[in-house]
Formats: C-alpha cells, sequence, structure tokens
C-alpha cells in the first residue's frame, strides 16, 4: 500500500526523481508506502514533505491504482509475486520550501510543464495519476497501457 499526491500549479505538476537500474533516473509521483498502522493521508503529507520538502493540504481523493506483477528474486530461485495499490490524491502546497530529498528513495525534486512530462523519462503511475486528474473518472480508475 502506498499514497501520492497530484500537485499541480501553474500548469506545473510537482515530481521526484527516483534511481533506476544501470544508473539512469526516472520521474516518479512524489509519495510512496505507507508504514504499518498508518494513515494514507498522513502518509502522503509525510512523503510529500520528505521527498519536496512542502508540506501539502490534500484537496480530494483521485483514485487508485492497483497492479500486479511477478518479479525475479536476485540470488534467490523462484519469483516474487507482487500486489501493490497505490491511492491517489490531489494536493496542494502551503508551506515549506523545495529541496531535495537527502539519504532517501529520491535525489530530486522538480516542477515541470504538463505538456513536457511525455518527454520525460517516467514510471507509469506518473501518467495514471495525471489521467485520474484531467479525467476525474467516477470509479476512480484509468488505463494506462505499460510502456
Amino acid at each position: 500500500m502506498a499514497a501520492y499526491a497530484v500537485c499541480v500549479r501553474d500548469d506545473r505538476v510537482l515530481l521526484a526523481r527516483s534511481p533506476a537500474p544501470g544508473g539512469t533516473h526516472e520521474w516518479v509521483l512524489p509519495g510512496g508506502g505507507m508504514e504499518h498502522g498508518e494513515d494514507p493521508l498522513d502518509t502522503v503529507v509525510r512523503e510529500l514533505d520528505e521527498e519536496t520538502g512542502y508540506r501539502v493540504e490534500v484537496t480530494g481523493l483521485l483514485g487508485i491504482d492497483s497492479f500486479r506483477r511477478t518479479f525475479r528474486r536476485e540470488g534467490l530461485h523462484g519469483s516474487v509475486d507482487h500486489h501493490g495499490v497505490r491511492i491517489v490524491y490531489e494536493g496542494r502546497v502551503v508551506g515549506g520550501e523545495l529541496r531535495n530529498e537527502v539519504n532517501g528513495s529520491t535525489d530530486l525534486a522538480a516542477w515541470h510543464e504538463l505538456d513536457a512530462v511525455a518527454g520525460l523519462t517516467r514510471v507509469r503511475l506518473v501518467d495514471v495519476a495525471l489521467g485520474l486528474w484531467r479525467e476525474r473518472p467516477v470509479d476512480g480508475r484509468v488505463y494506462v497501457p505499460e510502456r
């Protein structure tokens, strides 16, 4: 379980950069995994502060992204059947100052023009979340094919 926020201001979206395999980087939606016993809303507020330096107010629930993948276990035999559930909120920056996370899962936080997101190396969740933000589907789901 994880919680993320779409924060859009002046036609720009707030993203964080995460190291990817092979020494590359990819842009991700700010947010992350829930701690045991933590409420998802508290998770997204905490994660945004950790990854971007901003305090956010959650202004809406956009939807849920559920996915299932099989991953090979490195150094071990077999694989892991992983089921992820990601809650996507809409958020508004209410305080703090943009900064990069230190010793965390991301290394850079930045605002990106909405029109430029398609040209970024990014995880699928960015497209899912922006689809939810744009379309506001009643069932809280959008289909975004794997790239």
